[in-house]
């Protein structure tokens, strides 16, 4: 079990450097921060999801720190040479093409990489699809569970739907534009017909909210063609989930740690695809899977 480390964020305690998490808009420029672009010009080095695309950002902003690749597919090799720059005294600034690290983007890793090795990380306040759809979106915002990008697969994704089918809080959903009109029709299906809103292009000029129902949308999805990144925000349920489904569940005398091992050894899922499966059988938030099972 790590050891208690408490982080004070603008006292330097050690030689190390640390980790800047940067968010960068979503569409419209002007979002950007001050202080965003001040830690992106004053960091050793930038730690981007895609190194084109930031190169745009940095250009628009006269910003001419090093840029590094640190992505998805190579977040195991890029993340130990970050770990090593830091652990020189080397200040890394992480973005993604848009919105907040770690959020459906890389980062994850990497902020966990550095407070094994108690290497300071600061977040910075900033654009983000998900919550600036839901506060406009006229759903409870009071509570509500962020679920990110649904399976891709239509088996997998009905199953991960059924087991939200009784959650009451509104939920987030992020997904692509060619698997939009499957999704809305297997939320039409399970879910039934609830109160939608749905989010394209934020920020930009051809931003986009869609309200209604569910089986409006999916009439409406049929019609469009469908562009950009999509955020869905989905009424919670009104119903109780029936006492005929509340079977005994095989996982309760398990512990956490035990549940997600069972989907890695077992189910030869990711660490992280067991964090958020376990989290959907428990019916609790993700982080609270997360931390128990790295205590």
């Amino acid at each position: 079990m790590q050891k208690l480390w408490i982080q004070k964020s603008f006292h330097k305690e050690s030689n190390k450097g640390r980790l800047i998490l940067v968010p960068t808009p979503i569409g419209n420029l002007e979002d950007m921060t001050f202080r965003a672009i001040n830690e992106l010009k004053n960091a050793d080095v930038i730690a981007a999801e895609d190194t084109r695309q930031t190169k745009k950002l940095c250009n628009y902003f006269e910003i001419e720190t090093k840029l590094v690749s640190y992505h998805e597919h190579n977040k195991l090799e890029s993340g130990q040479k970050l770990i090593m720059q830091m652990e020189e005294g080397k200040v890394v600034a992480l973005v993604s093409d848009a919105g907040m690290p770690c959020i459906s983007d890389p980062g994850e890793e990497l902020v966990r990489l550095c407070i094994d090795k108690e290497i300071g990380v600061v977040p910075l306040p900033g654009a983000n699809a998900a919550l600036t759809s839901l506060v406009a979106s006229g759903l409870p915002t009071d509570h509500f569970y962020f679920y990110g990008f649904l399976s891709r697969g239509k088996k997998e994704k009905k199953k991960e739907l059924e087991q939200l089918k009784y959650r009451k809080d509104t939920i987030i959903f992020y997904e692509s534009p060619h698997r939009l009109k499957e999704t809305v029709k297997l939320m039409n299906d399970i879910f039934g017909n609830r109160r939608i809103s749905v989010t394209r292009e934020l920020t930009k000029k051809f931003e986009e909210f869609v309200r209604g129902t569910i089986s409006e949308f999916v009439s409406y999805a049929e019609e469009v063609d469908a562009r950009g990144e999509y955020c869905l925000i989905v009424e919670g349920s009104s119903e109780d989930e029936p006492e005929s489904s509340l079977v005994e569940n095989w996982w309760q005398n398990l512990s956490v740690v035990e549940h997600v091992n069972y989907y890695i050894d077992n189910k030869q899922f990711s660490s992280k695809e067991s964090i958020k499966q376990v989290s959907l059988d428990r019916n609790v938030q993700k982080r609270e899977i997360y931390q128990e099972y790295h205590q």
